[in-house]
């Protein structure tokens, strides 16, 4: 039995779409997704303008890879982690809470959270890029709000009626803290986020030791 050749040609394209998405994503957290244009990647990442077109094409499909991208980096850094190291339940939701906070504390993009930044540059302008970002978006709020009626059936949130109303809720203090600690260049949005999100928890009957989580490893 053979192996199929290797085209390395295709493989330096794939590692050098990998590069210049990287940067763009982080780039487009503080200058914007509009900000995305070819000659910045380009003098930015060391390709050729032709390229940076070559790989990407148009500017339209540039902004739908780097929100792919930016997607990836997302479950990634928030989601994947708190299902591998939690069942469900309120304990996962706390889990995807704090590493939301700590995504973007640790300002893994330039500009905090991705999906925070793009959706205020894309509210109110229709499109195939406004969708992308509302679809990626609307994953995260439907696997939280998944997350927080598991914590229902099991009884941990025992005076919680309307799970969508609680994420809501939760997404507004997580990117109230995002929005927050940019501007006024602090962490304090972030321990303000996490005394809100305790507090929200509690008075619908959590169980204190497993809401003391949020925020376990992000004291100053």
């Amino acid at each position: 039995m053979t192996q199929a050749p290797v085209d390395r040609r295709r493989l330096r394209g794939d590692e050098s779409r990998r590069a210049v998405l990287a940067h763009a994503v982080d780039t487009a957290t503080v200058d914007g997704l509009d900000g995305l244009t070819i000659g910045r990647l380009a003098d930015a990442s060391g390709h050729s303008k032709s390229g940076i077109a070559t790989l990407f094409g148009s500017k339209e499909q540039l902004q739908l890879a780097v929100v792919a991208a930016a997607r990836e980096v997302f479950i990634d850094r928030v989601v994947a982690p708190a299902r591998a190291r939690t069942p469900r339940g309120l304990v996962r939701v706390c889990a995807l809470l704090a590493d939301w906070l700590a995504y973007s504390r640790d300002r893994v993009f330039s500009g905090g959270c991705f999906f925070a930044a793009t959706s205020v540059e894309f509210d109110a302008r229709p499109g195939i890029v406004r969708d992308a970002i509302v679809t990626a978006s609307g994953e995260w709020e439907d696997y939280l709000a998944l997350s927080i009626e598991h914590a229902m059936a099991a009884g941990e949130l025992p005076l919680l009626e309307d799970a969508r109303q609680l994420t809501f809720e939760m997404v507004s203090f997580l990117e109230a803290a995002n929005t927050r600690s940019l501007l006024y260049v602090s962490d304090e949005p972030y321990r303000r986020a996490e005394v809100a999100l305790r507090a929200r928890l509690s008075s619908l009957g959590a169980d204190p030791a497993l809401v003391a989580s949020i925020g376990a490893t992000t004291a100053a």
